[in-house]
């Protein structure tokens, strides 16, 4: 029996049952497989794939939706992989235009790899920001030598706090999230606040991924309460951090880097339909993570 052509393959709606497979294909790319996170984007968005006609995947992507269950108010898309033997057939704007056709007139985003970034200029989003990814060992004898000083206190959440975290990420991103945030005490090794005199002025989470810590969200009412939360995280992990910090946060990159992070690589943020990102970016450091923002 002749092998479909990859056109005619259908694309169907992935699910957990597919979680394996989408950590195969990630493999497959060269990526780290990276279940934990698949994971949380197949319980808070839409998984979307084409199976190959030999087993596993041909390609895969998920949509998270923000905002109103019947009126998303925007759609940040991730994890957009074509395995490596089907790869420049057309799969992956294949699945692209039908991911962004389902979302109808939902406002995306998404984090570009300078290699996919050609494909979604080609579909129409926009380049409209830049976040640099930073990994290593975090120095925290840099921080006792730099003298932070600012007064702020951090301390783990509790389940008391999220209504208040809900609020304040909700101010900052600009469109509600709670389906996603609400799932971070069980998907975070970590999630502390920052308070001053008792009034939470942010937080942040730091996940297990492969062989590191990522932090994010990281979220901060200014630039040394960022700092505070990002050192307060560092010191309970033995683990190298690793965080995608918007470009504009010049002076937290600079006080990263002369604390052990590298850099890594660029990712170029991308909107369609949109103008920019809603919220504020001024407190908006670091995405939970670039697949789903």
């Amino acid at each position: 029996m002749p092998t479909p052509s990859p056109a005619a393959l259908p694309i169907r709606r992935l699910t957990h049952r597919d979680l394996v497979a989408c950590a195969d294909l990630s493999e497959d790319r060269g990526w780290p497989r990276e279940e934990h996170k698949w994971s949380l984007l197949l319980s808070a968005g839409k998984g979307y794939g084409i199976d190959a006609p030999e087993g596993g995947l041909v390609s895969a992507c998920v949509a998270t939706e923000y905002g109103p269950h019947d009126r998303p108010a925007l759609g940040a898309i991730g994890m957009m992989l074509v395995a490596e033997r089907y790869a420049r057939q057309g799969i992956g704007r294949r699945l692209m235009r039908h991911v962004v056709s389902v979302m109808g007139p939902t406002p995306l985003t998404l984090h570009a790899t300078p290699n996919g970034r050609p494909l979604y200029e080609e579909l129409g989003f926009k380049a409209t920001g830049r976040a640099e990814m930073v990994r290593g060992r975090f120095d925290p004898g840099a921080v006792r030598a730099g003298g932070l000083s600012s007064g702020i206190v951090t301390r783990a959440a509790t389940a008391e706090d999220l209504t208040a975290i809900l609020r304040l990420d909700e101010e900052v991103f600009g469109v509600d999230r709670t389906h996603v945030i609400t799932r971070l005490p069980a998907f975070a090794d970590q999630l502390r606040i920052a308070e001053d005199n008792g009034r939470i002025v942010g937080f942040a989470a730091a996940w297990p991924n492969m062989d590191t810590q990522v932090v994010g969200p990281l979220i901060a009412r200014d630039t040394e309460t960022a700092k505070e939360l990002l050192a307060s995280l560092a010191a309970r992990t033995d683990r190298p951090l690793r965080t995608d910090i918007d470009v504009r946060h010049e002076e937290l990159l600079a006080w990263v880097k002369e604390r052990g992070l590298a850099p890594i690589a660029f990712n170029t943020v991308m909107t369609y339909g949109i103008a920019d990102l809603p919220g504020d970016w001024s407190r908006r450091f670091a995405p939970l993570t670039v697949a789903a923002g």
